[in-house]
């Protein structure tokens, strides 16, 4: 679904600023951006879950006990604080784009798949397993592509929230679904 607008040069560095957080490098990449996007909320799930590890090690924060509860919930709010302000941010960076791209919702804006694979990995604790990684992945790239009810009608919203705000809400179905596969896993 392409709605063209007028194309426009960057001028300054908030434009190229709001360039690079929009299309993460990989915006441009053949075949299926959005997919490449969702790569990237991996390896930076990733990288954050290991930072997390890393701290608890380093800390020497008993993990299996008690110490371990607060401290994870200092880091849970602070991954919170740091996931909203970066979604702020790639709001404003993919409403910018728009005009940059010459497109209401470019291809190469990935920016929107980043923050929806994030979004689906706040369901569930840090440190499930490669099989759930995945599982969340295709789950998100699922809801991402096939759009249900109303994922598609939040396209036409305005700006960088209609170029985020359906893999937001793609990111919300993936999630609850990886949610619940992962508390059945636990139960059998």
């Amino acid at each position: 679904m392409k709605h063209e607008i007028e194309r426009r040069k960057p001028e300054g560095l908030l434009d190229y600023l709001s360039l690079a957080v929009t299309t993460f490098g990989v915006g441009y990449l053949p075949l299926a951006p959005g997919t490449w996007g969702s790569m990237v909320g991996v390896v930076i799930y990733l990288a954050v879950s290991s930072f997390v590890t890393a701290l608890a090690l380093l800390f020497k924060v008993n993990i299996s006990g008690f110490g371990w509860e607060p401290f994870l919930s200092w880091v849970h709010a602070i991954i919170l604080i740091a996931f909203l302000l970066f979604t702020l941010l790639g709001v404003w960076a993919a409403g910018r784009a728009t005009e940059l791209l010459g497109d209401l919702d470019p291809s190469q804006a990935v920016v929107d798949e980043v923050i929806g694979q994030l979004i689906v990995f706040l369901f569930v604790p840090f440190g499930i397993g490669w099989p759930f990684i995945i599982g969340g992945f295709l789950l998100f790239r699922l809801f991402d592509i096939w759009k249900p009810y109303p994922i598609d009608y939040l396209q036409v919203l305005p700006g960088g929230i209609g170029v985020c705000a359906d893999d937001i809400l793609a990111g919300v179905y993936a999630g609850i679904c990886l949610a619940v596969i992962y508390a059945v896993s636990l139960s059998i």
